[in-house]
């Protein structure tokens, strides 16, 4: 007899979660859903374009928050060349998930360090 109140008590106890379980599982549920700032998600995206290309992004020229994420432009050094202005540069558009996790890019431009976009008349 007293081997199946044991058991009982073995069983209630196991029945009932450990308050710390669920106050850790609750934080991670709410990490995964917190946005990264908009800091972080340059950085990510930076070092992310990087490993993925093996260059470095020198600059951001545009930085939005879409529906599905974030949308940048980052300016990149292709060729080096001297002297420096004629070095050859890329734009390259570079989207990332809520997380900041990146999801695709591409190059859109490419230029001499030194030349200015051309003016489009109206």
């Amino acid at each position: 007899m007293s081997n199946t109140r044991n058991t009982s008590q073995s069983q209630d106890s196991q029945d009932e979660q450990d308050p710390r379980e669920t106050d850790e599982s609750t934080r991670q549920d709410a990490a995964d859903e917190r946005r990264p700032t908009p800091m972080e998600v340059l950085r990510q995206a930076r070092s992310q374009l990087a490993e993925l290309t093996g260059l470095n992004p020198e600059s951001v020229s545009s930085f939005e928050q879409t529906e599905d994420g974030w949308a940048l432009e980052m300016e990149v050094l292709e060729l080096p060349r001297v002297p420096d202005t004629m070095s050859l540069m890329a734009s390259y558009q570079v989207e990332l998930d809520r997380r900041g996790d990146l999801t695709g890019y591409r190059r859109v431009r490419r230029y001499e360090r030194g030349r200015s976009d051309a003016r489009r008349s109206g």
